[in-house]
């Protein structure tokens, strides 16, 4: 019977598992866990947590609901961009908008961060460049960047909410520059 199931999405897939982990492990600690190792806030450089945070925000969730929110968007995304950039590629620029987003937020923000939102968006804008040609900026990403980075930058300045969309600002800007260097790569490497 488990033939059946193919882990179709290798690197999606396990950042799905072991984000729920650490949800699950947060519940069972009333967050204390969360707060520790999975939020993204300014501290010591001292201290050795403070270099894992940088990235690690992006494991942790406030709650299921938002769990939920961001892995319906990376489920739904993600396994086309795997088998489109490959899984190493795909990791590298999960891990690229985590830490660029947890350093900016860092230095230039006195809040804290947690979850994998800015991943979401980066893979947003990632997929508009999913047939363009190498090199070429597809009309599918200036729609979709004005529609999702335009409206977080507008309610940004106009709601007052806990949502960090400066990480969706930068999770998009990432997905942009990622569809576009990687299709310009592909053109000058001959690969299509």
């Amino acid at each position: 019977m488990l033939k059946k199931f193919q882990y179709n999405s290798p690197v999606v897939l396990t950042y799905t598992f072991l984000c729920a982990a650490i949800m699950a492990l947060g519940s069972a600690t009333n967050n204390a866990s969360t707060k520790l190792l999975f939020t993204n806030f300014r501290s010591s450089f001292a201290d050795p947590l403070f270099y894992f945070r940088l990235f690690s925000y992006a494991l942790g969730h406030v709650s299921w609901d938002h769990f939920f929110s961001n892995f319906t968007i990376i489920l739904l995304v993600g396994p086309i961009l795997e088998e489109k950039y490959g899984s190493r590629s795909l990791l590298k620029m999960m891990f690229g908008t985590a830490l660029l987003t947890g350093i900016i937020n860092i230095t230039f923000f006195s809040t804290a961060l947690i979850g994998a939102s800015g991943i979401a968006f980066m893979f947003i804008v990632l997929s508009s460049f999913g047939n363009a040609e190498s090199g070429r900026i597809p009309i599918t990403f200036i729609l979709i960047a004005g529609f999702f980075i335009g409206k977080e930058v507008l309610t940004g300045f106009l709601v007052k909410d806990n949502i960090s969309h400066m990480a969706h600002i930068i999770g998009g800007l990432s997905g942009g520059l990622f569809g576009y260097q990687f299709g310009h790569r592909r053109k000058r490497s001959g690969n299509c």
